[in-house]
């Protein structure tokens, strides 16, 4: 019985610092060099900004969903035309899922670290293409 109390408290102690890790990064939202913020809009039409990081990969745009938290993913899910704001500019964007071979190279070209991954839980990663309306 010892054993798996010991598993839980651990368990929950990792939960916690997941817990902790996402929101702190979402309420922050920090911003940089290699960062966009993508406004998506809800059934209302309110529009909602999220800063992401952006890839690039053979020519193209693309952003990945690497966190629990995904409310902007689903948004796109339902209406993936989307407003990207980077390097001070605004453009109108199509946002497209990316599988197979697309999706292979681009996670190749851009792999999380471990680190990474244990804060976050590791959720899965799933990638989107951005293309200039």
């Amino acid at each position: 019985m010892k054993p798996i109390k010991i598993l839980a408290i651990v368990f929950a102690i990792y939960a916690g610092v997941v817990v902790a890790f996402e929101s702190l990064l979402g309420y922050f939202q920090p911003a940089g060099q290699g960062t966009l913020v993508i406004t998506t809009t809800d059934d209302e039409g309110t529009p909602h900004d999220r800063v992401v990081s952006r890839l690039e990969s053979d020519g193209q745009l693309y952003v990945a969903v690497n966190h629990w938290p995904r409310a902007w993913y689903w948004r796109v899910q339902e209406s993936p035309e989307v407003r990207v704001t980077m390097d001070g500019e605004t453009g109108a964007y199509q946002a497209s899922p990316v599988q197979g071979t697309e999706y292979e190279r681009v996670v190749a070209e851009h792999p999380l670290g471990i680190g990474f991954r244990v804060l976050t839980g590791f959720p899965p990663r799933k990638i989107l293409r951005l293309d200039p309306r």
